[in-house]
């Protein structure tokens, strides 16, 4: 996207309050109708403008010719009423800004006070403008319906540069808290506000569904600290009870409660100095050295009724746009379809509405999603099926409407299943941790894929690997305080281990796959590659209490010049 100056970025100075509401008297009056008659008004006018610093020299010394001059066939005549009074030049409503960073700025209704950390914060992000512009073009297809909701429930438009503190604009961020979305809603949060979360759906992710529910509890934190926003904001990052919490012992000790007074989480102290510092240089980035990006005041996207379940693929194809595209203004689906109970409705750009509409007008429902019938086989079960599909297991039953986990060989079961292959789908949830897992990779590191057992924990799988429960919740895109389950599968990062030498001679380690055979023990597998069996379970996702099946595969680190 290219960068231009923004030159709109300071509200009105009383210098230039003149030359705007004459600017909007002449576009309200065709100059043909100026009279020469009263021409006190129209000297009176342009003084003001004069006076306000706005020079006319460009004009004078290059006046019109006659038959330059768009008025040369008229008349100038006009009526006596032509001379507006005070209360119609007040009355003009101006012209929108076509910058929708204009618009905020215009909204402005924080209290944009500079001191050493919201300096400090500035400082930060005038050394890094290109963080700046990469982050308002990826909030680009946001903007404006933020800005809008903001003006709906007449809230500060500041607050539409929150999620570039939050989460950077990334519609897919995830933090270590259990926070997800542009807003950065945890669980628990997102659910009071109305933002389902399920197996196809997390609401948090959903622009729409997200920002309403940011709207709302903005304004109920606003009503609770009495209409103080930074005690307000500070409440958004840290929880309202850690603020009241702060404002109560500030009070015992006689100390003031405005938030720079407050003793709060240090990365709530930071917080509101950030959202303050954009404010701050958005308004005035000359100042600082700041081109900024044409965001259009404008609107994006259109919000289109599917009525009913749809693949994802398919829904890019019939809006005639890349799917990347469509997850990132649907960031809420989790996987290659849309949830069957809704909410049935997709965001795509404003310029591909009517296509997607009849498009999709063409697609009967029953269309609109893959299925495939499974014929259950002796020893299947409900959960390995699911797993086959990668579905989970109660949206594997709720699809086939089975009440309990009993299933006979030979019945069928009801499977979706996407229409084109994964890689097609990168930003479903299912690509987007495999990405994630991969992360991890590096030279002297192999992975190892750890299926969690029952009474498992991060802690005990740290243990086990020797590595931290942050690294193993980073290697899968969650958080330390996450549930895990038995039988998932987590990507685990170790250390190759090196062979220790003799003299000279160099040992060769090589990862293994090894397929476990009749009559094969850990014992015996550790004899045969000279290995420990400690080494082989930390390897591998097996017990000492459960026998090795024949047809299991094992990853081992083979000294391959010693191996027997």
């Amino acid at each position: 996207m290219q960068l231009i100056q923004n030159t709109h970025n300071r509200s009105p100075r009383p210098t230039r309050r003149c030359l705007i509401r004459l600017s909007c008297w002449f576009a309200h009056r065709p100059i043909q109708r100026l009279t020469i008659r009263k021409p006190l008004t129209l000297i009176g006018l342009l003084s003001c403008w004069l006076l306000s610093g706005c020079g006319l020299s460009q004009l004078i010394s290059q006046p019109l010719t006659a038959e330059q001059s768009p008025v040369a066939e008229h008349r100038l005549t006009a009526e006596p009423d032509d001379e507006l009074s005070e209360a119609e030049l007040d009355s003009i409503t101006p012209l929108a800004p076509t910058n929708v960073i204009d618009r905020i700025t215009a909204g402005y209704g924080l209290p944009l006070d500079i001191n050493k950390r919201v300096q400090q914060q500035i400082d930060w992000f005038a050394r890094h403008p290109n963080y700046l512009s990469r982050v308002l073009s990826r909030g680009e297809p946001y903007l404006y319906y933020i800005v809008e909701e903001l003006e709906k429930n007449n809230l500060p438009l500041e607050l539409a540069y929150l999620p570039i503190v939050e989460s950077a604009f990334d519609p897919f961020a995830y933090s270590h808290g259990r926070a997800s979305g542009m807003w950065q809603f945890v669980p628990g949060t997102g659910k009071a506000y109305g933002q389902k979360q399920n197996w196809w759906y997390d609401g948090r992710r959903d622009v729409i569904a997200a920002t309403e529910g940011a709207v709302a509890y903005l304004k109920h934190l606003n009503n609770r600290f009495d209409g103080d926003w930074l005690q307000a904001l500070a409440s958004y990052n840290s929880g309202a009870g850690n603020v009241s919490k702060a404002i109560r012992k500030n009070k015992k000790k006689g100390k003031p409660t405005d938030f720079w007074n407050l003793n709060l989480p240090r990365e709530t102290e930071a917080y509101v100095p950030k959202l303050i510092a954009l404010a701050i240089l958005f308004q005035n980035p000359d100042d600082y050295g700041i081109k900024l990006p044409e965001i259009a005041n404008e609107p994006y996207f259109a919000v289109v009724d599917t009525t009913s379940q749809i693949d994802l693929a398919q829904a890019a194809d019939l809006a005639g746009i890349d799917i990347d595209t469509l997850y990132y203004l649907n960031p809420g689906f989790n996987r290659w379809a849309t949830d069957p109970a809704g909410p049935h409705r997709l965001l795509v750009p404003l310029a591909n509405e009517q296509e997607f509409i009849t498009n999709l007008a063409a697609i009967p429902s029953s269309s609109r999603v893959t299925w495939e019938r499974y014929t259950i086989k002796n020893g299947d079960t409900v959960s390995t099926i699911a797993a086959k599909y990668k579905l989970d297991t109660p949206t594997l039953k709720s699809i086939n409407n089975l009440k309990s986990n009993n299933i006979r060989a030979g019945k069928t079961l009801l499977v979706p299943v996407a229409s084109a292959g994964a890689e097609h789908y990168r930003y479903s949830q299912t690509q987007r941790l495999a990405a994630k897992q991969e992360k991890g990779a590096s030279k002297n590191k192999s992975r190892i894929d750890h299926e969690v057992q029952p009474g498992e924990s991060f802690w005990t799988i740290s243990r086990k690997y020797k590595v931290s429960t942050g690294q193993i919740a980073r290697w899968n895109n969650m958080a330390p305080s996450d549930p895990i389950f038995p039988g998932q599968r987590l990507a685990i990062w170790t250390k190759i281990i090196t062979a220790p030498t003799t003299g000279a001679t160099k040992t060769e380690v090589r990862k293994v796959t090894y397929k476990v055979r009749n009559g094969d023990s850990l014992h015996r597998i550790a004899d045969k590659f000279q290995l420990s069996v400690t080494d082989i379970l930390s390897w591998n996702s097996v017990s000492t209490s459960k026998y090795l099946q024949p047809g299991q595969l094992l990853t081992l680190f083979v000294n391959v010049t010693g191996a027997r």
